[in-house]
């Protein structure tokens, strides 16, 4: 599928922005979660792998809750010194059981606080992995799928994640990122690699503009490729995050883009 500018002048377009929150831990605060959520529509909560913490968790649901956000799982290594990023070794079965721990902690916080977890995004290098290595996709839509077959996976989109979801009969949308190289496999281009992050938050949004009225990714190593885009993520742990996100939201608004959840609306 893929979203162009021409049917945003029909007035027929809408997607998603999402940013992953609750990245704190203890007394250590990632971000500004405050001043995301009053401009994403989706909020990718850690969930006690990379980062958070039970106090964490029921803080940042409390806050998508009443910003009126849908929340979604977001599990990853266990592996908060290294922010979730680095990869570690496991079998398909270790990493069904992390995520599936993972979602059901969340879970059973947003119970507590009376949200729906909708969604599962992998984060970091669990994501990444999941994205070329099918073994790893199928075991964390397998996971998702034993756990609630309504509930959405968040994929990269034309990455295995996509595919796995599909093939298991899950419900899956696809992301696009709008800080992010791309390389021409499709890959997100790895994070000590030149042109991994785009910090410009101007050039971010013309990028995804353009993205949206071609479908077209342009990439580092090749020729542009094609996407399909349910969602776009804006990463909020860095500096420009909040801006990179206000301007995108900005210029989505004004090209007559339409902002709402993929999911649990």
């Amino acid at each position: 599928m893929r979203f162009c500018l021409r049917y945003v002048r029909a007035g027929r377009m809408q997607i998603d922005l999402n940013a992953d929150l609750g990245e704190g831990f203890g007394a250590w605060s990632m971000g500004d979660d405050a001043a995301m959520l009053r401009i994403v529509t989706s909020a990718n909560v850690a969930c006690g792998g990379h980062a958070s913490d039970p106090t964490t968790m029921w803080r940042t649901l409390e806050a998508a809750r009443d910003a009126g956000v849908t929340v979604g799982a977001h599990p990853g290594f266990n592996d908060p010194i290294g922010f979730g990023r680095r990869l570690i070794p496991m079998s398909s079965a270790e990493i069904a059981a992390l995520v599936a721990a993972q979602i059901g902690a969340l879970q059973g916080i947003a119970a507590q606080v009376g949200v729906t977890v909708a969604y599962v995004k992998p984060h970091g290098a669990l994501g990444n992995l999941a994205a070329r290595d099918r073994p790893v996709a199928d075991a964390i839509a397998q996971a998702v799928q034993a756990i609630d077959p309504a509930m959405a996976i968040l994929a990269i989109s034309g990455t295995q994640s996509e595919k796995a979801a599909r093939d298991a009969g899950q419900p899956v949308f696809s992301e696009i990122f709008a800080d992010r190289g791309y390389l021409a496999s499709g890959q997100l281009v790895p994070r000590d690699q030149p042109g991994a992050m785009i910090h410009d938050a101007a050039e971010a949004s013309a990028r995804l503009l353009a993205f949206l009225d071609t479908g077209l990714m342009p990439t580092t190593d090749g020729d542009p490729i094609p996407l399909a885009a349910q969602s776009i993520c804006v990463h909020g742990d860095g500096p420009t995050a909040v801006a990179m996100a206000t301007d995108i939201r900005a210029r989505l608004t004004a090209a007559g883009v339409t902002l709402r959840a993929f999911a649990g609306s």
